[in-house]
């Protein structure tokens, strides 16, 4: 269903890493939202007013913020297809992020207005119900179409892999959820209408689930803001293909920047053979930058690195190199190792790259290779840099 929306509203609807059919994406869900919140608050509003109900008039209040949301979100996309300017010269994409978490703080304070709301009325007994066959109805009709537009929300941001979207999804079902419990706290008071206090205890259940899910959907939004490790899968897809291409001896010192779904910058490190034309090795970057770059979309920046490919002792030295390190733990490489002879000694320089969140004492580390590798030759004097790795 959501793929037949999208082919009828959204020209090119498969091209999703173009900024406009985003955008359009984003439109098509954003209205299809409001519309259905409209219809939603006002129906279960007035309900509400005549059942005398608390928790149904806080639901349909609930609905009114998703229609906030969705306004945010239309508004947010919106933005977010802006083109680059001198001020934002990598893009507006993030924005698609912002909006994402402007959503979330509407779920929590939504959350701590019907906990507090329901909370009095518990304690000061203010409850008065009515419900009728038509109030379980409506409930039910409403708890079908959230669970429907949330079903929207989750197939349109899937195609799109938006934050903003998944974010509206989660809220959907959190309604779907929180409309259900009102449901059955309003058919045991039909017929147990002394257990009047289910209809604000309810409500506070349904607040407590709410900021939760809320307070979770702040982390899942901020993060991408603060930076995010890339998806695993993609840097394997890219790194494969760099490694494909003849001449090239090894990757290191990757980093990837994500300014949008559709705005990547990707810098690397390529070895290449020191003894190859460095006219034909510049040839190859050029090729390797512009054919990964047009495959996947992203701003790819190379570096060349030569390395002595007919020099035994190197070999030696990255053999040993390797041991060592392998014994502290099996995550820990190397890169750039080189030799530089002088009169009085040789320098061994090479980088060394420790995982992230490691507790391996970088000292000890150090102290242990240079001891190995002076063992081998007195002259050697070894030079290490310590690198984190940005990726999994």
């Amino acid at each position: 269903m959501v793929n037949l929306i999208r082919k009828i509203f959204i020209k090119d609807y498969e091209n999703v890493k173009d900024k406009k059919v985003r955008e359009k994406h984003g439109l098509v869900a954003s209205i299809g939202g409001i519309i259905v919140n409209i219809i939603l608050f006002g129906v279960k509003f007035l309900i509400g007013l005549l059942a005398g109900s608390r928790a149904i008039i806080s639901d349909a209040i609930n609905n009114l913020t998703d229609l906030v949301s969705n306004i945010v979100s239309l508004i947010g996309f919106k933005i977010a297809s802006k083109p680059a300017d001198k001020k934002h010269p990598y893009g507006h994409e993030r924005v698609e992020y912002v909006t994402g978490m402007i959503v979330s703080f509407i779920i929590i304070a939504v959350a701590i207005v019907l906990g507090y709301t329901s909370i009095m009325a518990l304690v000061n007994h203010d409850v008065n119900v009515t419900f009728t066959i038509a109030s379980f109805i409506v409930l039910g009709v409403a708890i079908v179409g959230k669970i429907l537009i949330g079903l929207f929300y989750r197939g349109m941001g899937k195609a799109i892999d938006s934050v903003s979207l998944k974010a509206n999804m989660q809220d959907s079902i959190n309604d779907a959820i929180s409309t259900g419990a009102v449901l059955v706290a309003a058919i045991i008071i039909y017929f147990f209408p002394s257990l009047w206090w289910l209809d604000p205890a309810i409500s506070i259940a349904v607040a407590l689930f709410i900021l939760y899910s809320g307070i979770k959907l702040v982390m899942e939004t901020t993060s991408p803001l603060i930076g995010l490790t890339p998806d695993s899968d993609f840097v394997k897809a890219v790194l494969k293909d760099v490694k494909s291409h003849k001449g090239v001896h090894g990757i290191h010192d990757l980093v990837v920047h994500s300014y949008g779904e559709t705005k990547i910058f990707i810098t690397l490190h390529v070895e290449v053979d020191a003894y190859v034309d460095v006219i034909e090795s510049h040839d190859l970057i050029d090729n390797i930058e512009s054919e990964i770059g047009s495959k996947y979309g992203i701003e790819l920046t190379i570096h060349m690195d030569p390395i002595d490919t007919k020099n035994p002792e190197i070999v030696i030295l990255k053999e040993v190199v390797a041991k060592t390190l392998g014994k502290f733990n099996a995550e820990l490489t190397f890169h750039d190792l080189r030799v530089v002879k002088g009169s009085t000694h040789t320098n061994v320089l090479f980088d060394v790259v420790l995982p992230l969140e490691n507790k391996i004492d970088q000292k000890l580390i150090i102290e242990t290779l240079k001891d190995t590798i002076s063992k081998l030759d007195s002259k050697y004097k070894t030079v290490i840099k310590i690198d984190n790795s940005y990726i999994h």
